[in-house]
């Protein structure tokens, strides 16, 4: 099963994320076979981290659960939330399987939507035309990963991620306008934040 694990830093966790970064890697070590995405979001400048975001194959909630919760970052404190959702690959790939075609900044779009069967229905209703908006030429390209995020059953939507590369922020916010669950209405609240591939370097 796909997981989507976002884990939002403490305003305050800096030195404390920077002690334990090692250890991390670490950690991560351990799902180097199971990883789909990973990464830090980060500051508007894009000079510090304000999370880590990981799209990671595990067995079921039991080992998300671990996995969040038992990570040194977690452990040790710098964390204020976490978020672990199912999620389904849309493009069933990995982040590393993305070519760019641009070099521009990268980025995650977090929608969240009504945790409800109707919202699940409209929503599944509006996935073939969500799917030929991406899908257009100049927004394909774009796109590293998409998916829906799940509860925990698997069944009812509860919103969607998206890892993008674009210009700027309000490119985005262009971008999603006109999409079709955008504006079905179907999110109830939506984030853009700046964001990077992760783990060790080189």
């Amino acid at each position: 099963m796909e997981y989507f694990v976002y884990c939002r830093n403490r305003p305050d966790a800096d030195a404390l994320r920077a002690e334990h970064l090692e250890a991390h890697w670490a950690f991560m070590d351990g799902y180097d076979d199971r990883m789909i995405a990973r990464g830090p979001t980060l500051t508007e400048d894009r000079e510090r981290p304000t999370g880590s975001m990981h799209i990671v194959d595990l067995a079921g909630e039991d080992e998300a659960r671990a996995f969040a919760h038992d990570e040194p970052y977690a452990k040790a404190g710098v964390f204020e939330d976490i978020m672990i959702r199912r999620w389904t690959n849309a493009l069933k790939r990995t982040m590393w399987d993305f070519k760019s075609a641009t070099n521009d900044p990268r980025f995650l779009f977090i929608g969240t939507g009504a945790d409800d069967a109707g919202t699940t229905a409209l929503r599944n209703g509006l996935l073939e035309e969500h799917r030929a908006y991406l899908n257009t030429p100049g927004r394909v390209e774009r796109g590293i990963l998409r998916g829906p995020l799940w509860d925990p059953s698997g069944e009812t939507w509860v919103g969607s991620i998206f890892l993008l590369e674009a210009p700027d922020r309000e490119y985005i916010e262009a971008f999603f306008a006109d999409e079709p669950y955008t504006k079905a209405g179907l999110y109830t609240a939506f984030e853009i934040l700046p964001w990077r591939f992760g783990g060790r370097p080189g």
